[in-house]
């Protein structure tokens, strides 16, 4: 196994020590709120689990809105670093808890940093990971990612608004193919806010819901579509101009 395969031990410490981190905020919450039974508090896997976790939650969210805010962070930034399934979940419940326009911030907020921890942790010890996971998809995003250099920040908020790539591998892949942090955080933070914005609507009427795809309908989907052609737009017409000039300055080299 060559040195660049390798998964060293003090990376392996690293991990685990960003989970410990998690692990004593979440019991720094626990111990912080009033003697109850917390049998409900587990992450929800579909609708009926959420409505539950959210029917306990409201009872605890005004009176001790600081340790439920802190609780919800640390739950979603570690599910984003660690590629846990169910963060969709986690934006329907701050719909329901905290009400749009906070919803929509606690969950842009909360994605943003989670997705940033994920690309300094990936940056670490990721490469071995998406080399072997998605190897086709890797070379694929490489060279768009060259080719869109010069209009970089269009393309991550393509990416981020529509479903061309996972999100979990745009977060895992852009340290690997050299996409510079601020362009990964602008385009991951605005991007973020078309979907944030539908998700958060859909968890106020949380009890309406009977499954997640009720989250989009029509009007949502031809909305996320036009932001996402919308943004990359100038990368596409750069692209062109490129290749107009190409053979201008031919013709003058000759």
């Amino acid at each position: 196994m060559g040195r660049e395969e390798r998964f060293p031990v003090w990376e392996a410490a690293l991990g685990a020590g960003v989970a410990a981190a998690f692990a004593a905020g979440l019991v720094g919450v626990y111990l912080s709120m009033p003697d109850s039974d917390y049998s409900f508090l587990k992450l929800p896997r579909n609708l009926e689990e959420l409505q539950i976790l959210t029917g306990h939650l409201e009872n605890y969210t005004s009176d001790y809105t600081l340790q439920v805010l802190v609780g919800y962070c640390a739950v979603y930034i570690f599910m984003q670093t660690f590629m846990i399934p169910g963060t969709i979940f986690m934006s329907l419940l701050a719909g329901a808890l905290f009400g749009q326009l906070r919803g929509v911030a606690l969950v842009v907020f909360a994605a943003t940093a989670g997705a940033s921890s994920c690309y300094f942790l990936s940056k670490m010890i990721g490469k071995p990971l998406v080399f072997s996971l998605w190897p086709d998809k890797l070379s694929f995003f490489q060279k768009q990612v060259s080719k869109r250099r010069e209009k970089l920040l269009n393309y991550m908020l393509f990416l981020r608004v529509t479903p061309t790539l996972p999100n979990t591998f745009i977060n895992l892949a852009s340290p690997i193919v050299d996409v510079p942090y601020h362009t990964f955080l602008l385009g991951t933070l605005i991007g973020l806010i078309p979907a944030a914005y539908v998700t958060v609507r859909a968890g106020i009427a949380l009890g309406e819901l009977t499954s997640l795809s009720d989250l989009y309908d029509t009007q949502s989907i031809a909305l996320l579509f036009l932001i996402g052609v919308v943004s990359v737009t100038p990368a596409l017409l750069g692209k062109d101009e490129a290749q107009e000039k190409s053979p201008e300055m031919a013709v003058g080299a000759s």
